[in-house]
């Protein structure tokens, strides 16, 4: 773990003239973000599944900051067809995008089908995010030193993809198929970064996790054991959105982050403290559950990157691939 001491947002460079896009922006870690980017003078859209929720939003960082530039859009990740709809207007009114936080999520709902039938978890936290990433890719090609930022969780270690039980059908468990979302953005993340850099793309890719953070994410979830252990019992060790969202800043914004880097707090167990550059677990990183994952990926949401695949043999020898594929 790389310790990045006591950085925080004043560190933020100048924004001005750049066009930032953050998921989940009206609460917690995404408004967090939001603000923080908006401060520093980037033109920010916020993508908003409830749009008056949005506005709301948008009004307090202008109470702080009456100039700055904010958007509010809405998109609802879990629907593919929000999903399209977004992006198409997106790079209609910002042919040039130069920051894309995937930062939204849901976490452990009871059983509930998406729009397109997929489980409400992995289609709103990963396979939203993927199709997003993949219908703005020319636009953020376009930018200035443009990135994507996905946001996974410490979760991600204790996840797999059940390929065999994809929508939990057959056995769901809130926590596991949250546990399994998180995982999905880790090695989506990763494998985006090494596809990139296979086509010599200007984009970054990096991944990046709040730790344990206070947000309506633990509280609003209906399952109400884990609404008594993450939003009450455990909720006064949770840091602030704003302390939070630093990693995720960190990703977007600092001069001297590489692609592929995972950034989370520097405390004990990654729950907390200032941003560092921290492990991604072996099994994320393996590259049959990459390869996997992303043509999976691909044939249920319908979106194709134009980019190709990475030479598997040179990630292997690069290490932290040893890992059996995380898939069940």
């Amino acid at each position: 773990m790389t310790r990045q001491q006591h950085w925080t947002t004043e560190q933020i460079p100048d924004l001005t003239g750049r066009v930032c896009v953050v998921t989940g922006a009206n609460s917690g870690l995404g408004l967090a973000t939001s603000r923080a980017l908006a401060h520093r003078g980037g033109r920010v859209v916020l993508a908003v599944r409830d749009e008056e929720k949005g506005r709301r939003a948008a009004a307090r960082i202008t109470a702080e900051r009456p100039d700055a530039e904010l958007e509010v859009r809405r998109l609802d990740l879990a629907d593919l067809d929000s999903v399209r709809a977004f992006a198409e207007r997106l790079r209609a009114e910002h042919p040039r995008l130069d920051l894309l936080v995937n930062n939204a999520g849901v976490m452990a709902p009871p059983r509930t089908p998406s729009a397109q039938g997929h489980e409400l978890q992995f289609a709103c936290n990963h396979l939203g995010h993927f199709a997003l990433t993949g219908l703005l890719l020319d636009a953020l090609t376009a930018g200035r030193e443009a990135r994507v930022v996905t946001v996974s969780s410490p979760n991600h270690r204790q996840g797999r993809l059940f390929l065999d039980d994809l929508s939990g059908e057959r056995s769901y468990a809130p926590m596991k198929f949250y546990n399994q979302s998180k995982f999905a953005n880790a090695v989506f993340g990763r494998e985006l970064h090494l596809r990139l850099t296979a086509a010599a793309s200007p984009v970054l890719s990096l991944l990046a996790h709040p730790g344990y953070t206070s947000t309506g994410l633990q509280t609003g979830t209906p399952v109400a054991p884990v609404r008594l252990l993450y939003g009450l019992l455990l909720r006064p060790l949770a840091q602030t959105p704003e302390r939070g969202a630093l990693p995720q800043l960190y990703a977007a914004t600092h001069p001297d982050v590489r692609g592929g880097e995972f950034i989370g707090p520097d405390g004990p167990a990654e729950l907390r403290g200032h941003p560092a550059r921290v492990p991604l677990a072996p099994a994320a990183a393996d590259p049959e559950t990459g390869r996997r994952l992303w043509e999976l990926s691909e044939r249920l949401t319908g979106v194709r990157f134009a980019l190709p695949e990475p030479e598997r043999e040179a990630e292997c020898s690069a290490g932290g691939a040893d890992a059996p594929p995380a898939v069940a």
